[in-house]
């Protein structure tokens, strides 16, 4: 029963066609391995165990993720199930339907073994942020797992669950699985619908699975992916076979690495791990040149005035009227408003709401939110003129490994710079993966980013497999 807890998704899923285990077994493995490790990783706001199992008794076998155990995090729909973005405000919110990303996960035949701890509302990258608590990080349990999607990350580097979903608005995929030491793709912009996904800032959002094994990121992709009539922001694009056409040789490749990220407070402990990758990938045959990427030292600004002030606009309806939590003190509606809105945001989502409000205001709309998007116009074309050069981007995922609790709460501005190498990919609308590249000194994981043209996931997932067969980085999982 242990071994389904290491085994692909994609080999549970061929197991239970088969008829070699039942869906059952599979649920009932992950359960333990929950009972065991949860109390101490704390990873979940819900399990969804029993409702697992009575899917898995109505399994009919079929579905490319037949039987496969998939944490969802909880600012992404489903029917039935508390989502509560770990924020007061929603905290007793159950999904009256199911986010298009996890509806087709769930006709293939994927169990919903519960929703993953986040930062409030996405906004954070630490996992401190959440109102039932912190979730910790399964290789070190004095240290954040990142965030926003620090859950699904520790769940599945716990091996509480083969895969996860999790949302990336500025690296909130990515900067948790490099953290976590397992693998983080945020696909094209469009790629996958954004229905059913709690907004935090609609033009940057995108859901991508969290996994173990690069294949297992690609199957989950290819069955999120397509137009979805429910979003008019989804492309209507065709779908590569992305599981298939990831194990395919990769041919000859061209790799650009910034110039500008060894400027950017990059740590000694991940730069070392980041020249050996790229040696490594050399060896294997991978051409490795030098680019430039000029408007990258704007991207967090221009991140955090973007990102906020679509915040401020998403965030307005949170008002105490429809839905969610409300005030029981108040004597008038302006009053419930206030009380409701103090009482059920927490710190960091009311000090993104504030400077959302201010960028967007009268007299200063156009020297910050103009401004910043003209900026993020500069990266996109940055990105693309590279492009024509390189067939992909590498950079390390973080500038430094996971970071203590509490380290860098009192100076936010510390912690936004968390997410350098990460924000500039949402800017510019392109996917990137996050994979395992090492282990520093004391232990802890570090991320390689490898970003690709838009819509050319196929690339970025094919570097990552050829990676994960020279390094096995699966094999590494954390003593709990």
């Amino acid at each position: 029963m242990r071994d389904l807890l290491k085994m692909p998704a994609v080999r549970i899923a061929e197991a239970v066609k088969k008829g070699e285990v039942e869906p059952t077994e599979v649920v009932d493995a992950f359960a333990e391995r929950i009972k065991e490790v949860e109390p101490k990783v704390k990873a979940f706001v819900t399990t969804t165990l029993e409702r697992a199992y009575e899917d898995a008794k109505n399994l009919g076998g079929e579905g490319k993720l037949a039987g496969v155990p998939v944490a969802v995090k909880d600012n992404i729909l489903t029917y039935g199930v508390r989502t509560t973005c770990s924020s007061k405000m929603l905290e007793n919110f159950v999904a009256p339907y199911d986010a298009t990303a996890w509806e087709r996960l769930k006709r293939e035949g994927a169990l919903l073994v519960g929703k993953t701890n986040l930062d409030e509302f996405a906004m954070g990258s630490s996992t401190e942020y959440s109102y039932f608590g912190p979730t910790k990080n399964p290789w070190d349990l004095e240290r954040v797992p990142g965030g926003s999607s620090g859950g699904s990350a520790a769940a599945v580097a716990a091996l509480m669950s083969p895969v996860a979903l999790g949302s990336d608005t500025g690296g909130s995929i990515r900067q948790p699985a490099a953290f976590c030491g397992v693998v983080g793709l945020k696909p094209t912009y469009g790629r996958v619908s954004r229905y059913g996904l709690v907004a935090f800032a609609s033009s940057l959002d995108q859901i991508g699975p969290i996994t173990r094994y690069t294949e297992d990121a690609a199957l989950l992709l290819e069955v999120m992916s397509g137009k979805d009539p429910k979003d008019s922001t989804s492309a209507d694009r065709p779908v590569p076979p992305f599981s298939e056409e990831v194990k395919k040789p990769l041919g000859k490749v061209k790799v650009g690495v910034p110039r500008e990220i060894f400027e950017l407070g990059l740590g000694e402990d991940v730069k070392k791990l980041f020249e050996r990758w790229l040696e490594e990938l050399k060896a294997q045959g991978v051409e490795v040149e030098t680019v430039e990427l000029p408007h990258l030292k704007y991207a967090i600004p221009v991140y955090y005035v973007v990102a906020t002030s679509e915040a401020s606009s998403n965030l307005a309806r949170y008002d105490g009227v429809r839905y969610g939590y409300r005030t029981p003190r108040y004597r008038d509606l302006r009053e419930m408003y206030k009380r409701t809105r103090a009482e059920g945001f927490g710190p960091e989502v009311k000090r993104r709401i504030m400077l959302g409000t201010f960028a967007l205001s009268t007299g200063y709309y156009d020297a910050y939110y103009l401004k910043a998007k003209k900026v993020q116009r500069l990266i996109y074309e940055d990105f693309l003129k590279v492009f024509q050069r390189v067939d992909a981007v590498l950079t390390p995922t973080t500038p430094t490994p996971a970071f203590r609790f509490g380290e860098k709460l009192e100076n936010p501005v510390d912690m936004y710079l968390s997410d350098i190498f990460t924000v500039s990919v949402n800017l510019a609308t392109v996917p990137a993966v996050s994979v395992p590249i090492g282990l520093t000194e004391n232990k802890l994981p570090v991320g390689g980013q490898i970003i690709g043209r838009p819509w050319d996931e196929t690339t970025v997932l094919k570097l990552a497999y050829l990676w994960e067969q020279i390094s096995n980085f699966p094999s590494r999982v954390p003593e709990l």
